[in-house]
């Protein structure tokens, strides 16, 4: 293996700049013990806005995602790219892994074509892998389909090094394809923490100014939903659920983002004449922080959702989070009733119900608050490194 100065050679192939990982790969790249360098399959978030299906316009984020680190974009061949399987076609990855000489290389997932020339290109110079990805085992499937998985996946498993596990149900799902515990390092699906609680400390003086700007009063309870609206996250279950208890309690109900469900949820808004719902569009990393600090209370209300990373931002701010059992981000941090509350995936009837429990309750919702902050603290970038690093240690003893 080719070490720098003693130091262990990492590579990672990711599928573009993304702003909830290029921060960690700028505290891995300031490690003694690390030599980084980040493989991008596409461009897609720099230079130019792009268009992002999910919000159904353009953007580009407003952070920086390509500073302090060491990387190198590769050649796309794709004609559709980031457009599942084949929206990437890297296969100059290979030659990298090849001329390299690196001591192991850091895959996100499995599901795109440049992941397996990158499987390839590692066997072929016989470099350690690292995989991490978002899988669980809650979606349904076919038998046929369950069956030919488990074929694929036990055969790939079994030429995997270690897996990176970002929570409980991804580590539940590497255990049945028969990967070894000792295989499997934690590595939480993490947010910049420190940025969201330097904005929260900023921010939380000024909740009530804040407020006033969208016209909400000072004495109304905020709830708050941030995140693309497509079906599968279900945003219209909020409203409904709002409709049913909106004349209970003083509230509004704020919804950030934008995609192909907007438009029916100010339909039928305006149809059922509700009162002090609020529709923002799209905010960018920023501008987020905002929204956060004058909530009440998060929900995402997502019937298919591998983790939900949102949910981290919003407990930042101390937020007590609503979501339901099909998240897989409930399972490591939302813990029902001590900082936020689950309920069964579509069940209006119920969503109502834990949004009166966390807007009506002045001591519940304080021990929410408490414990959000609290869980949130040992969910970081932190041991995110941890668990990279005693991956690292692994490989050196085993190869």
């Amino acid at each position: 293996m080719g070490k720098i100065d003693g130091k262990y050679k990492l590579a990672v192939l990711t599928s573009h700049p993304i702003q909830y990982q290029t921060p960690l790969f700028r505290i891995l790249s300031e490690h003694p013990e690390i030599d980084l360098t980040v493989y991008f399959c596409d461009r897609f978030g720099t230079g130019r806005e792009k268009y992002d299906a999910g919000f159904r316009m353009k953007i580009k984020w407003d952070i920086p995602l390509l500073e302090g680190y060491n990387y190198r974009f590769l050649r796309n061949f794709s004609l559709k790219p980031l457009s599942g399987f084949w929206g990437v076609i890297n296969p100059s990855i290979i030659k990298e892994l090849w001329n390299n000489s690196y001591d192991a290389i850091w895959i996100h997932g499995y599901a795109d074509l440049s992941n397996w020339f990158a499987f390839l290109g590692a066997w072929i110079s016989r470099t350690p892998i690292i995989l991490r990805g978002e899988s669980h085992l809650l979606n349904y499937r076919p038998a046929w389909k369950r069956i030919i998985k488990k074929i694929v996946l036990d055969m790939l498993f079994k030429r995997i090094d270690c897996f990176l596990s970002i929570g409980k149900l991804n580590t539940e799902y590497y255990k049945h394809y028969n990967v070894g515990e000792e295989k499997i390092f934690l590595t939480p699906y993490s947010v910049d923490n420190k940025f969201f609680m330097r904005k929260y400390k900023e921010l939380i003086e000024r909740k009530n100014d804040v407020k006033g700007k969208l016209g909400i009063s000072s004495d109304t309870s905020v709830i708050l939903y941030a995140s693309k609206m497509m079906p599968r996250k279900r945003p219209m279950d909020l409203l409904k659920a709002y409709e049913k208890i909106h004349n209970k309690v003083n509230m509004a109900l704020v919804f950030v983002g934008d995609g192909i469900e907007r438009s029916t949820l100010e339909v039928y808004t305006k149809s059922q004449n509700l009162k002090n719902v609020y529709f923002v569009g799209f905010k960018n990393q920023t501008e987020l922080p905002e929204f956060f600090v004058i909530a009440d209370v998060f929900v995402l209300p997502s019937i298919d959702e591998p983790w939900g990373l949102i949910i981290n931002e919003a407990m930042n701010f101390g937020l007590p989070v609503i979501t339901t059992d099909q998240v897989g981000a409930r399972y490591d941090l939302v813990r029902d009733g001590e900082n936020g509350f689950v309920y069964p995936a579509g069940d209006i009837g119920r969503l109502a119900e834990c949004l009166l429990k966390g807007l009506q309750d002045p001591y519940v919702k304080e021990k929410m608050v408490e414990n959000s902050l609290k869980i949130i603290s040992n969910w970081s970038y932190k041991e995110d490194i941890d668990g990279i690093l005693q991956a690292v240690e692994y490989i050196k003893k085993s190869c």
